[in-house]
């Protein structure tokens, strides 16, 4: 198959790369770094991404950026920062992908365990995860041509615990090489719909 990795130069994404990439072309995607760069909360920007790279069998996204902060600081500034970003930046891709990807092709979106399990100073990241989620799950009962459309939503990684740990005291840290297993199944499995918890 031919992949796309959106968030490729990330954690989670060169992890994904890496392990897509032995069975599979993988077209690494950063932001300022990777094969190609995309501005994924810009839609012409992602539009552009795949009008330079062409048909292709899936698509996956480990890229969204987040606000942690008290909800005492908090605005529509920035609550923003998760909206536009994490959320429309993922919906932008989903949306342009389902006019490139080759029939049967999937898509892959990042939520993440506090769509569910909420933290202090994380209710931006808690939106933003649970909006994914919905989105994946309505998503799916619309798109043509046998496209398929699922998120992982992963705990903290133990390979993030130096800057997020603060943020996630009694939560059980999971490594990336568990983690990306989910997105394989995605990619390579059959399931549309479905939220990969990684916990």
């Amino acid at each position: 198959m031919k992949i796309i990795v959106i968030g490729a130069t990330g954690t989670i994404g060169r992890a994904v790369s890496e392990q897509l990439a032995a069975s599979h072309e993988v077209i690494r995607v950063g932001h300022s770094g990777g094969q190609y760069q995309v501005d994924i909360a810009d839609p012409a920007s992602v539009e552009a991404l795949f009008g330079k790279i062409g048909p292709v069998d899936a698509v996956v996204v480990t890229a969204g950026n987040l606000h942690f902060a008290p909800l005492a600081e908090f605005d529509a500034e920035k609550m923003n920062v998760g909206l536009q970003h994490k959320l429309m930046g993922q919906v932008n891709v989903a949306l342009a992908a389902q006019r490139h990807l080759n029939d049967g092709g999937s898509i892959t979106l990042t939520s993440g365990i506090v769509s569910a399990e909420p933290i202090r100073y994380g209710v931006n990241a808690t939106v933003v995860n649970s909006a994914v989620d919905g989105f994946v799950q309505a998503a799916a009962i619309e798109l043509p041509r046998g496209l398929r459309i699922n998120s992982v939503s992963p705990s903290v990684l133990v390979e993030s615990m130096d800057n997020y740990g603060p943020y996630f005291q009694g939560f059980e840290p999971v490594p990336a090489s568990r983690v990306t297993q989910a997105y394989v199944r995605s990619v390579a499995g059959l399931q549309t719909g479905k939220v990969y918890q990684v916990w």
